[in-house]
């Protein structure tokens, strides 16, 4: 029986629909053709995004078929399918094997925007380390600095860094480099930035085979925090291209939360939660099987664009400065 993977928390926000079962033949052998065959035929009926991509996938094997079949072993034909499944840019489609996992990093060709180094010697300074929210108050401001979604955060700690800033004009939420994790973790803190039932996104499903064979899109709504002390004030979150996955959904979170903006550089995208599939061989390859949306209807698979675009420039490194966290101190006080 095929065993598919999944981002577990991923799955219980969205529903289960991104991990339907697909049915090939059994009788397929572990051999370059019916490997190749197996991976190209599944993600052309599950994958979500060829439309938005641009991508023909029919033409794609026409390229990639032949120089599978002439891989002379593993190595080869691995580097062929993590080429070919490359070709989409997608950070949630990747080939693991026993020896590596082919992998596509969106931020590299852009600027970091970032410098933790920086950040600690010139702006933290005796900053209290709350679970794993980094927390200080910097010139009048509250600032969260929430480094990985995969680390996990206690609603009493939430509660401890509320109360801290407490009467305070407002509140940063850096989450710049944070590549991803557990989405239950932003809802957290999203859930302190409302006073109402709010949607936060919508999302449909590749449910068949057929280029249409899609769920309805469904709206995701979001209720507060009606226990626990909620961040106060106005809200910046800092983002550059290097937050993905589940920090583009916390993200695209903000994009529906009255008094609450982006700030920085879009982020990395990553709006599809990956399935996935075994090959004859053993190995087995992840794909995005669905397509998120911000409220106003943005498919962000390519990034949630900020409300406030500022850069960090290699002057400012040299300077010691971090313009987007002083630029964000400066909209909370003022509003502008």
């Amino acid at each position: 029986m095929k065993k598919f993977s999944s981002l577990l928390l991923m799955l219980i926000l969205l529903g289960s629909g991104a991990c339907e079962n697909l049915f090939y033949e059994s009788e397929k052998q572990n051999n370059n053709a019916d490997n190749f065959d197996v991976l190209w035929q599944a993600m052309k009926d599950r994958y979500a995004l060829f439309e938005y991509k641009k991508i023909n996938w029919d033409s794609i094997q026409t390229v990639y078929r032949p120089l599978a079949l002439q891989a002379k072993n593993d190595q080869e034909l691995y580097d062929v399918m993590a080429e070919m499944l490359n070709t989409l840019k997608d950070g949630h489609t990747n080939l693991r094997t026993p020896f590596d996992i082919s992998r596509y990093l969106p931020y590299l060709e852009a600027p970091a925007n970032y410098n933790f180094d920086l950040l600690e010697r010139n702006y933290l300074g005796d900053y209290r380390i709350t679970g794993f929210l980094l927390n200080q108050e910097i010139d009048g401001v509250g600032y969260i600095h929430y480094r990985s979604f995969a680390t996990p955060i206690l609603q009493s700690e939430l509660d401890f860094v509320a109360e801290r800033f407490k009467g305070l004009p407002g509140v940063i939420i850096d989450i710049r480099n944070n590549e991803g994790g557990n989405p239950e973790n932003g809802l957290k803190i999203a859930a302190r930035l409302i006073d109402e039932r709010t949607k936060i996104y919508s999302f449909k499903t590749k449910n068949g085979p057929g280029p249409d064979d899609y769920s309805e899109e469904k709206d995701i709504y979001l209720d507060p925090n009606e226990v626990n002390p909620h961040f106060e004030g106005r809200i910046v979150v800092l983002t550059n291209r290097k937050v993905y996955s589940a920090g583009s959904y916390f993200s695209a979170y903000i994009k529906g939360i009255p008094g609450a903006i982006l700030m920085g550089d879009d982020t990395g995208g990553g709006c599809g939660v990956p399935a996935g599939y075994d090959l004859p061989n053993g190995w087995y390859f992840n794909y995005s099987s669905t397509i998120g949306y911000t409220v106003d209807g943005l498919n962000f698979e390519g990034g949630v664009p900020v409300d406030i675009p500022v850069e960090m420039t290699e002057a400012d490194i040299a300077a010691g400065r971090d313009p987007i966290l002083e630029r964000a101190i400066e909209y909370i006080k003022t509003g502008k």
